[in-house]
């Protein structure tokens, strides 16, 4: 594959720290890299010298002449008083950028909800965010660069990029960096993963599960050299003893080995054990919700109909697109809120811990260090049949030694996060409610939350759009459609499908209606048709048109395949040339029934 980047011994250093010594790097066409590690190891710094964006220590980074490179950071470029379209199509013509399939699908799988001629002042931070990586999308690159592009994008709006990411070039064409916590778009998405850690970077082949796989190989084999070189010398002296040559053998280590190590793993949980210990500890009744709703004024129902009862030891996650209601059952759940019709009822036993994203349990410590507020609580945790004290949690946790010295409003943002979880499980909950955990938090620090959760005896309840964290720590999940409450058999994929599904019978049936009015209707008349069409069907026609932009795409580009087979046909060869020409035909007429279906459809949308 062609060469597009190199990184040749770079080194990068500050007057008290070295941050990169010696890396050696290269990125090639059809490369899809994904960057791992943990927090302050140097992930975004590497970034930015493969961008250009820091200059190395020593050392240096070229780049193939003509390649284009596209980088999202984790601070946007947006103009701030330009409107949103202005800051994503620039002043490109309508026609220009709405003939285009990808601009259009990108558009819709991004900023579909937001005002296209509002100032992108007014946004928030998460709007803003995804304004700026619809910016970068809509241009043309041979390597795009992402730090952090999951970021407040919900599920499905995870599973539109990763989806982009895989069809944007062929397989042998282009290249992406991407850094992210997201273990399932990773493993979505990247064919290599890139460790960061100690001033190296070591590749890996495959996403973040075989990354995985493959570091257990690795520390296997280097626990086991260590072990080795502790036994050398008692060996060769028990040898000597024999008085006769040692036979030797060199030690097979495949990667079938870590296969065997996993097979011996027992299961993540023992969900009977906890079931047990969860029951003694809260009862029979946790909390039950009967035909509870929740309304803000006679127009605005936002649940609607929930009856459920959460069980002891219950580990449950809760999906959703934003603003569906997550919060407002959290918030029911937790007593916070009180419904307007229907009844909640908490059992006797009951006590609720909350993580939430504010750092709520945090505002009031800012100014003590993390030693003296571990010394409030004298209580001992018990994690996989062992007693830890509070510092020996938080070190489990990735704190080092040094740092329990720091105060805690000096901490970082993952530090803070660990920092609160832990102070929420020592006011010994028994049930856990944690929303959107994985804010701040690198892969490393998920993985050992993961672990902790796993010897909680209680009840979990997660909101989260990290889809692996969800499918990891919990055994059930639950969607909130369209105002009410319903249960996944099939976890994720099926919450996708019927999001999908619906959105698309909805889409369906508005377009049906549409297309009894006049074809000559003024443009006035078909927005005042538009804003009459609830929020579902809104959303629905716009998945649809999402749809036939992504048809659309593939449609064009099995136009440039048939283009390219034509021109390197023999020319001599008429009755080739005459079954290409009409496959041409059928395609290029395909796209002409998607491309006028697109036009009833924006026209319904408005």
């Amino acid at each position: 594959m062609a060469h597009l980047l190199g990184a040749e011994n770079i080194t990068l250093e500050y007057p008290t720290r070295r941050v990169f010594e010696g890396v050696t790097l290269g990125i090639a066409e059809g490369d899809r890299i994904g960057i791992v590690g943990r927090n302050g190891d140097g992930k975004t710094s590497l970034l930015a010298m493969l961008t250009g964006e820091l200059q190395p220590s020593s050392g240096r980074v070229t780049k193939r002449g003509g390649v284009r490179f596209g980088v999202l950071s984790q601070t946007d470029q947006l103009t701030e008083h330009a409107t949103v379209a202005e800051n994503i199509v620039g002043d490109r013509p309508e026609y220009e950028w709405a003939g285009d399939a990808r601009v259009r699908d990108i558009i819709y799988g991004l900023v579909s909800d937001l005002d296209w001629q509002g100032s992108v002042a007014n946004l928030s931070g998460g709007q803003r965010r995804r304004v700026a990586l619809a910016a970068l999308l809509v241009g043309e690159w041979d390597i795009l660069a992402l730090d952090e592009p999951t970021n407040h994008l919900d599920v499905e709006g995870i599973a539109w990029l990763a989806e982009h990411l895989k069809n944007r070039w062929p397989r042998s064409q282009g290249a992406l960096l991407v850094i992210t916590h997201d273990r399932w778009f990773l493993d979505e998405v990247c064919n290599t993963t890139w460790e960061v850690h100690d001033g190296f970077v070591e590749p890996f082949e495959g996403g973040y599960a075989a990354y995985v796989l493959q570091r257990v190989e690795r520390n296997r084999i280097a626990a086991a050299t260590e072990q080795k070189r502790q036994n050398l010398l008692r060996k060769e002296l028990a040898w000597l003893r024999r008085g006769a040559p040692a036979r030797t053998s060199k030690p097979k280590f495949r990667i079938d080995a870590a296969n065997a190590l996993i097979a011996d793993v027992p299961p993540l949980r023992d969900t009977v054990q906890l079931q047990k210990m969860a029951v003694a500890r809260l009862g029979k009744d946790v909390v039950r919700l009967t035909d509870a709703g929740v309304s803000f004024g006679p127009e605005r129902q936002i649940l609607r109909d929930i009856t459920w009862n959460i069980a002891p030891g219950e580990r449950t996650g809760i999906l959703g697109p934003n603003g569906a209601g997550k919060s407002t059952l959290l918030s029911l759940i937790s007593g916070t809120l009180k419904p307007t019709t229907g009844r909640v009822k908490h059992g006797k036993t009951v006590n609720i811990g909350i993580l939430d994203q504010r750092f709520s349990q945090l505002a009031e410590i800012g100014n003590d260090r993390v030693r003296e507020v571990l010394a409030r609580y004298k209580t001992v945790f018990e994690v996989d049949g062992k007693e830890l004290t509070p510092s020996q949690l938080l070190e489990r946790l990735g704190f080092r030694r040094e740092q329990l010295s720091t105060p805690v409003a000096s901490l970082s943002g993952g530090q803070k996060r660990r920092l609160q979880l832990l102070l929420i499980l020592l006011e010994q909950p028994n049930v856990l409610i944690l929303d959107e955990p994985t804010n701040d938090v690198d892969a490393d620090m998920l993985a050992a939350m993961e672990d902790l959760l796993d010897s909680w005896p209680g009840t979990l309840l997660v909101v989260s759009h990290d889809r692996y964290l969800l499918e990891r720590v919990t055994d059930q999940q639950y969607a909130i459609l369209d105002g009410r409450l319903r249960h996944l058999p099939g976890g994720v994929d099926e919450y996708l499908r019927l999001r999908a599904s619906e959105t698309t019978a909805a889409g369906l049936e508005n377009v049906s209606s549409k297309q009894t009015k006049s074809a000559s209707q003024a443009p006035s008349t078909t927005a005042n048709a538009s804003k009459k069409l609830s929020g579902a069907q809104l959303r629905a026609a716009e998945k649809e048109l999402a749809a036939l932009e992504r048809k659309i795409s593939k449609l064009e580009t099995a136009v440039a395949a048939l283009h390219q087979k034509l021109a390197a046909h023999d020319q001599t060869d008429f009755i080739g040339l005459a079954e290409i020409t009409s496959e041409l035909t059928e395609v290029q007429n395909e796209i002409s029934a998607a491309e006028e279906r697109w036009l009833e459809l924006s026209e319904a949308v408005g």
